[in-house]
């Protein structure tokens, strides 16, 4: 079994610090590292065994090792993921970008049809919304504000112009810079049109070895467009990290419970392995090594943003940035262990 931290990467004193490459983040204009900073973890909602003050050494640490994009979301704990990441801003002389996002009003799992944009995003809650994130980090401009779920269906809603106007008019206020959205269903079909629209600036989406399906329409119209793709969940979870068995156990309240349940865990653990066989290699060595690179091959992704509740996994992480990265050809080897994540609709604002 392909062991998760080295000895190397649990002790920062022995790991180099290179320079984290950066990336055009779309049009935008703004460079972003490849290896962003993944808040929902630190939100402590649903990740358990979480501490502030390990969150807090987490994100200096990210800072220190180059990492300069923190993706977070009103969702998070409730804004506690936001005000970690404000503090941070608040306390560092470096220049940061922030994207967070806007839930959903009714909480919509698109499980009973898909909802109309006055119950989801209403004009209003969007302000509401806008105006609480400000408060909860603590500046003046959101650099990058998304809806936290997304259907192309909703560019035909009645509603469409009057949020289209809302979110202009918070532009020219100067109270958010760009937008986009995240696709929560894991279905990248869902923002084709968007993407193609030049409305948004940013679209975030799963992406990982088991669900690569972003990589075959949605990114090549992306970079065609201008449009950032951000990639999340590259290590499924955790299970493409090798810390997960079969006889893993997860606290009560832990998200992961729920998304493993069944013989998922078990199924996982074995595909990782597969996965570890088959692709373990002079580039990595490790199945998450793996999956990072797998993620950080795609030229056309802006930046990959793995959780990290800890310092050892900011330090692992950028460890792996090193540009050693699959070639198209290499790549190939991954196609057989294509594995949708059936569970992902049950997920809370993943």
């Amino acid at each position: 079994m392909p062991i998760l931290y080295t000895q190397a990467a649990q002790n920062p004193n022995t790991v180099p610090i290179a320079e984290i490459k950066k990336r055009p983040l779309g049009r935008t204009g703004l460079f972003v590292s490849e290896i962003g900073f993944g808040g929902w973890g630190i939100g402590k909602d649903v990740w358990k065994q979480t501490s502030d003050g390990e969150s807090m050494r987490a994100l200096r640490q990210a800072l220190d090792r180059g990492i300069n994009y923190f993706d977070t979301a009103l969702s998070y704990g409730g804004g506690h993921s936001e005000k970690l990441i404000g503090r941070l801003a608040r306390a560092s002389k470096q220049d940061i970008i922030i994207s967070t996002k806007i839930p959903p009003k009714n909480k919509c799992r698109f499980a009973e049809g898909i909802p109309p944009l006055s119950e989801a995003f209403p004009p209003q809650w969007i302000v509401r919304c806008v105006e609480q994130s400000l408060r909860n980090l603590s500046v003046g401009c959101l650099t990058i504000e998304k809806f936290h779920t997304w259907t192309d269906e909703w560019l035909a809603d009645a509603l469409w112009p009057e949020v289209a106007q809302t979110l202009e008019r918070l532009k020219k206020e100067g109270k958010i810079r760009f937008f986009g959205v995240s696709i929560r269903n894991g279905n990248p079909q869902s923002a084709l049109k968007l993407a193609a629209s030049g409305l948004a600036d940013e679209i975030q989406a799963v992406f990982n070895i088991f669900e690569p399906d972003a990589a075959d329409a949605l990114l090549p119209l992306c970079r065609r467009k201008g449009v950032a793709l951000v990639a999340r969940s590259p290590f499924d979870e955790g299970a493409l990290t090798g810390e997960l068995t079969p006889q893993t156990k997860f606290e009560p309240g832990d998200f992961r419970r729920q998304y493993f349940e069944g013989i998922r865990l078990l199924e996982a653990w074995r595909r990782a392995r597969l996965i570890a066989t088959s692709a373990n290699g002079h580039k990595a060595r490790d199945l998450a090594a793996i999956a990072l690179k797998f993620c950080l091959s795609f030229p056309g992704i802006a930046t990959v943003i793995p959780g990290m509740r800890k310092v050892r996994h900011v330090i692992q992480n950028t460890s792996f940035a090193d540009g050693h990265y699959y070639t198209k050809k290499e790549l190939g080897v991954f196609t057989p262990h294509r594995w949708p994540a059936t569970a992902a609709s049950s997920i809370p604002w993943r």
